[in-house]
């Protein structure tokens, strides 16, 4: 078992602890021999050798899976209500708006109380809400006002959950198989993003848009019984074993502002924080307007925008797989950026195409390139930070991409009523372009990761 203080030998520059600002080069002959033997197909899915790991992917899989089925149908449900790319941006607002407070809170929970049951909990209330909207669409007297209001519970309780999430795959594998692990875990999301749109539209066909909100509904059983199953007696102990109460006076407070002050001293820390923000407050946006392409653009129905929502996961799938097949790979730093400046090249490409051909072909890369500097600054924070800060440097994180995003979807909504959904979403991608360069040549210490 690891102890919390534990000096880890990593192959990629490691903040000091003490100050954040000293850089440690060593690299060690058994970490080569380790990171030699850590690459290659066969090494690709080490991290699901841990029982309790294979559980929380399995179910994690299967109930993203109906997630982004509802995402579909939702989102193709709200533009025929209103009929209108400004609400759609209100719906995607809405359902991350939550993270703008309750993220912070999450991680702080992370730290104190039992990951696993904070989990449950909150997974058993997002099912229930997508069920209730799957009885609103049935009983036909669903408004856009109800959508709102169920994706604010939904995005409650994934703000809160998020943090433990992630946080809880270091207490699955330990630290040895954390960078498989995160890919691994990345891999799940991805391939969930890229068949849940192809099933969505299956269920199109065969159960209109009610039957992908059951079917999200029950799939978070999955995950449930998964966090269920997990046991601890074999696996690394949870860092997150209370060791204070929650009820505690200014507990909750103090280890809040010692989150910040601990992430305030550690300047590659914050830069990759940044990097995270921008390029979801600029460039998250595309998901909440894809529907207005498939329609308005393409001149497609529910299956093609189910096909246009599966090309970027497919994408992202792949580039997952990549990183895993990779391992505990050198360089990062690099794959942080170069991942962000292609995401943004790739996000203009896809907003001016008129061409469907063209247009899939950007959002495939555009996934790939997403996932690859996303999963890889998740691996550099789990492996910058101590354990007793993880949960709460894991909700900055969350913080930083997914509280950004109700802000870029409230502002592409409305530039897109103005200005039009194609030339907004471009202005996005120049935006993260030219702070991905302009980080890349400022940063040293960031690169050398």
């Amino acid at each position: 078992m690891l102890e919390q203080h534990e000096t880890v030998k990593v192959d990629e520059p490691v903040l000091d602890n003490s100050s954040g600002h000293g850089i440690n080069l060593r690299v060690s002959n058994e970490f080569k021999v380790k990171r030699a033997n850590n690459r290659g197909v066969g090494e690709m899915f080490r991290a699901l050798r841990h029982r309790n790991f294979l559980l929380f992917w399995s179910g994690a899989f299967l109930s993203n899976t109906g997630t982004w089925m509802q995402a579909v149908a939702q989102g193709w449900l709200v533009l025929q209500l209103s009929n209108s790319p400004f609400w759609l941006g209100v719906d995607g607002f809405m359902a991350t708006a939550p993270g703008l407070v309750l993220t912070l809170a999450g991680g702080v929970f992370a730290d104190l109380m039992d990951r696993r049951k904070l989990l449950i909990y909150t997974q058993i209330v997002a099912g229930l809400s997508a069920l209730t909207l799957g009885v609103l669409v049935v009983t036909d007297v669903v408004s856009v006002w109800m959508i709102l209001c169920l994706s604010f519970v939904t995005g409650c309780c994934m703000s809160i959950a998020g943090p433990s999430y992630m946080a809880l795959v270091f207490d699955l594998v330990g630290r040895q198989d954390l960078a498989n692990a995160i890919a691994l875990n990345s891999t799940q999301f991805q391939l969930a993003r890229a068949l849940g749109p192809v099933f969505a539209g299956i269920g199109f066909k065969l159960f209109n848009v009610a039957g992908c909100f059951f079917a999200n509904g029950l799939s978070f059983a999955a995950v449930v019984i998964g966090l269920k199953m997990v046991r601890y007696e074999n696996a690394v102990k949870p860092s997150s074993a209370p060791e204070r109460s929650l009820k505690g006076k200014g507990t909750f407070t103090h280890d809040l502002v010692e989150g910040f002050r601990y992430v305030a001293g550690r300047p590659t820390v914050s830069m990759l924080l940044l990097i995270s923000a921008v390029t979801s407050l600029c460039g998250a946006p595309y998901i909440s307007m894809t529907p207005v392409f498939a329609r308005d653009i393409f001149h497609l129905g529910e299956t093609g925008l189910a096909l246009i929502m599966g090309m970027a996961g497919a994408g992202a799938l792949f580039g997952a797989l990549f990183l895993a097949y990779l391992g505990d790979f050198r360089h990062k730093g690099w794959f942080v950026l170069g991942g962000d400046l292609g995401f943004a090249l790739c996000l203009i490409v896809f907003s001016l195409s008129r061409n469907l051909t063209v247009s899939l072909i950007f959002l495939f890369a555009l996934g790939f390139s997403i996932v690859s500097s996303v999963a890889v600054t998740n691996t550099l924070l789990q492996k910058l930070v101590t354990d007793e800060m993880r949960g709460r440097v894991m909700s900055m994180f969350m913080l930083s991409f997914i509280g950004a995003m109700p802000i870029g979807n409230l502002i592409a909504g409305a530039a897109s009523h103005r200005f039009g959904v194609q030339r907004t979403l471009a202005a996005g991608g120049v935006i993260i372009a030219v702070f991905a360069i302009t980080v890349t040549l400022s940063s040293r210490k960031l690169r050398e990761l």
